[in-house]
Formats: structure tokens, C-alpha cells, sequence
């Protein structure tokens, strides 16, 4: 909970509407979309802070972060970017995640462990100079000189580029390191709190065994699927959820599932308990025999599960549900495997 002592953001950072296809024509800018934190940085004399989307203070998470922006020369400066966090060469969300820790001596211990980076894509303000009302062209010319002039570890550039199809290539080559990719407006000015860019998002499909699922009050309605796949050792792992179905899917649900209610379920990882899904408290959930297979759409993956709700396509009765394994999965692509290592 922030404290009344908390930082306070700026402004909200310019946002981003979720599109089908990159734009055509002339005039826009294309950048990779970092799967990381979002944020605002702040430099004003002896004062650095980090603030995240909602307008939250992160600074007390990266120290490695701040003590870098605090090493810069110039005393006044304010940049939007992406904090990242790479281990082993792949960007970890989970591992950014697990900054977000009460205690201040394992924070300090992840940051020497596993120091945090900060991906620069705009610069908003640089002394008494105020860059936000300027267009795009200008902003990214003075990051670029930002950065030129700071060739320090852990200070980034995110690429871009104006070339449509050099886009789409980063965009069929995404995995762990992208999230997809942004196309801005080169003659717009920044525009706090809205969503004045567009972004294009990698969408997969994956075949599920529905391990479980969690019913309406009165069980007369089923409120979503649960989803597994097979790990190494041959059990079924919870992996993520379906939910908003229609209100006749859900009602048909209920007979299909009705049969293997009370099955094996989940053999590995099951779900229950507090989770990033159901806002800490414990919802009940059924287990069923592992028969039904669903085809569904998913955007990313951490830890070995699907980060958001998956959208169903679906059922698979031609597949197995033995078939449905870990491996079908995108694989983390390295920063570096996109050409795009700062």
C-alpha cells in the first residue's frame, strides 16, 4: 500500500490499443514490445525513482536500478522504458516478479544475483527541456544521443525501425523475450494516459487436457476449464484456465462434464490456493478424468504456465490427451537470437 512519504508519478505513461496487424503507409515507427515492467523513470538532483504503469513507486525492487540512474551525469531527466530481467540470456518475468518481496535483504541479494536492466524508448525530459510535446522523430533522436552519451551496464536502447516487414520478422520471431510489437506515430507528440499507439500481440495455440473445472454457484453452469498438459514425468500439470464463455456454453459444460467429475485430475501442480488469477482468495474446483482435449489460444507463458486466460477454439477429440505435452509450447527466444541485443 503506498504511504502518504510514497513518490508521485509524474503522469500516466502513453498506452497502447491492441490491433489485429501492424498499420501500413508511411509516417509510423515500429519498436518490440519488451515483456517486462513498464516505467517511468525520474531523475531530479540527488532523487531517482522507478514508477510502474499504475503510478506505483518501484524503486525500494531495483535498487541495482537506481544507484545505476543516480551514476548518470546529467542531475534532471525523466524517461519511459521497460525494466527487464535477463537470466541464462532469456528475459525472466518471473524473475522481475520476484522482486516484489516485503523484505529488503532478499531484494538486495536478487539484485547482485540477477541485476535488472532498464530498456529505453523514449525521452520526455533532459534538463530544464521539456521533450514530451515534441513528435516522435525529435524524442528519438535525443534518446538515442541520451544514450550514446551513457554507454553504461544495464542502460539499454530498444531498437526501431520504419520498415514494416522488418517488424513483422520480429513479430514471427517473438517468444519469451517479446511481448509483440508497437507502432507509434513518428509526427505525435507523447500523450500521458492514453492509448495513442497500437500493438500487434503474438497469439498461439496449444491442445489441453481439461484436468478440472470450477462451477457457478449451484453447479448448474460451469465458469471455466482448467488446463493441464503432461510434464517429463508423465503427470498432468496445471497450466492455466478458459473462462468467458457464453452463458450456453456454460450450461452445456455442465452435462459434458458431469460423466468425468470426480477423475484423476491434476497429477502434478494443481491448482487451488492463492494465485495471480483469483486475487488471492481460494476458489473450489472439481477434478475430472482427463478425457476432454481443447485447442486454445494463449499470448505468454511464465513459469510453466500460461501468464492470462486463454481464449478456447476448440475440442480436439482426434488428440490423444497423453499428447498433450510441454513441448508444444513457444520456446523463450534470447534478445539476441531477434538481433536486437542492446
Amino acid at each position: 500500500m503506498a504511504q502518504a512519504s510514497d513518490p508521485v508519478a509524474p503522469f500516466a505513461p502513453m498506452e497502447a490499443k491492441l490491433v489485429s496487424a501492424l498499420p501500413e503507409g508511411e509516417g509510423w515507427q515500429f519498436e518490440p514490445k519488451w515483456d517486462g515492467f513498464r516505467a517511468l523513470v525520474r531523475r531530479d538532483g540527488a532523487a531517482a525513482e522507478i514508477f510502474s504503469k499504475s503510478g506505483k513507486p518501484l524503486g525500494r525492487y531495483f535498487p541495482e536500478v537506481i544507484a545505476m540512474l543516480r551514476a548518470l551525469g546529467p542531475r534532471r531527466f525523466l524517461l519511459d522504458g521497460e525494466l527487464i530481467l535477463p537470466v541464462d540470456g532469456l528475459l525472466s518475468f518471473d524473475a522481475l516478479q520476484a522482486r516484489l518481496h516485503p523484505a529488503a535483504s532478499r531484494i538486495a541479494k536478487l539484485a547482485r544475483e540477477t541485476p535488472a536492466q532498464l530498456m529505453l524508448f523514449d525521452l520526455l525530459a533532459l534538463g530544464a527541456k521539456d521533450f514530451a510535446p515534441r513528435p516522435l522523430n525529435e524524442r528519438r533522436k535525443a534518446l538515442e544521443q541520451f544514450h550514446a552519451a551513457h554507454l553504461v551496464p544495464g542502460l539499454l536502447l530498444s531498437p526501431c525501425t520504419l520498415d514494416r516487414e522488418a517488424a513483422l520478422g520480429w513479430l514471427a520471431r517473438s517468444g519469451g523475450a517479446l511481448d509483440g510489437v508497437i507502432a507509434k506515430r513518428r509526427d505525435e507528440p507523447y500523450r500521458p494516459g492514453e492509448r495513442a499507439m497500437l500493438k500487434v500481440k503474438q497469439r498461439r495455440s496449444a491442445d489441453c487436457v481439461v484436468g478440472g473445472v470450477r462451477y457457478e454457484d449451484g453447479k448448474q453452469a460451469v465458469a471455466s476449464l482448467l488446463l493441464g498438459l503432461y510434464n517429463d514425468d508423465g503427470l498432468l500439470d496445471h497450466v492455466g484456465f478458459v473462462s468467458g464463455l457464453g452463458r450456453a456454453e456454460r450450461e452445456a459444460l455442465a452435462a459434458t462434464v458431469a460423466p468425468l467429475a470426480g477423475g484423476a485430475g491434476f497429477t502434478g501442480k494443481a491448482p487451488g490456493g492463492p494465485s495471480r488469477w483469483n486475487s488471492g482468495w481460494e476458489t473450489a474446483w472439481v477434478p475430472l478424468a482427463p478425457r476432454l482435449v481443447a485447442e486454445v489460444l494463449y499470448d505468454q507463458v511464465t513459469g510453466h504456465r500460461f501468464r492470462h486466460g486463454t481464449r478456447f477454439l476448440r475440442w480436439r477429440p482426434d488428440k490423444a490427451p497423453r499428447q498433450c505435452t510441454f513441448d508444444q509450447l513457444a520456446r523463450p527466444v534470447a534478445p539476441a537470437q531477434l538481433g536486437l541485443a542492446g
